[in-house]
């Protein structure tokens, strides 16, 4: 069991450095595209741009663009949560309240500066997008290693869909997965829209 951890641990970070390489390369142009595609995918499911509360994300870097999502989910009345980067690498979570309300934070971040709600808040969400490096047909997701959304994810509700946002390229066939590894529901691409995983581990709304 330990050398077949290991070699997926050591399979995962060789497979992130490429991946963050290919990120660096993307354009501005290219992200702006999988940005709009991505809001017009979401914003016409109902349910998720009709009130509510969202857990989203501020894209940063080679990332698929998520804030012309974010600022078109908030102008529609959703409540929008966004991620804050506590020391510990938990995620607390405040509300978005137009561009103003956010700020410059590490790493190169922006984080929203209201009130902030704890880790737990992410229970009353209607939904969650979560960024992510690498999707595959089963629903693993990759991140950046530090393990932040697998911890943050472990607060949805059992009925909570947490939709990945990832470039074509991304969704892949097959990644290497831990057992501490969460899976989404969803992934969104630009290319190919949302794709539902069957068994479905949430009722989505409407069905």
């Amino acid at each position: 069991m330990g050398d077949t951890n290991d070699r997926s641990r050591s399979a995962k970070r060789e497979l992130r450095r490429s991946l963050l390489a290919r990120r660096r390369e993307r354009s501005t142009p290219e992200r702006d595209r999988a940005g709009s595609a991505v809001r017009d995918t979401l914003m016409e499911l109902p349910w998720l741009a009709m009130g509510g509360t969202v857990a989203g994300y501020y894209s940063v870097g080679g990332e698929p663009d998520t804030r012309r999502l974010v600022n078109a989910l908030w102008k529609r009345g959703t409540y929008v949560l966004l991620p804050i980067f506590l020391p510990d690498g938990t995620l607390d979570w405040a509300a978005f309240d137009g561009p103003d309300s956010l700020a410059p934070a590490e790493h190169g971040l922006v984080e929203p500066t209201g009130h902030r709600y704890g880790p737990e808040v992410l229970g009353r969400a209607d939904a969650v997008i979560c960024p992510a490096l690498a999707v595959d047909r089963r629903g693993n997701r990759m991140g950046r290693g530090a393990g932040c959304y697998d911890r943050a994810l472990a607060h949805k509700g059992p009925h909570t869909p947490a939709i990945a946002v990832v470039h074509d390229d991304e969704f892949v066939k097959d990644l290497p997965a831990e057992p501490h590894d969460r899976p989404v529901d969803a992934v969104v691409t630009p290319g190919g829209g949302l794709h539902v995983f069957e068994p479905a581990a949430v009722v989505w709304p409407g069905q």
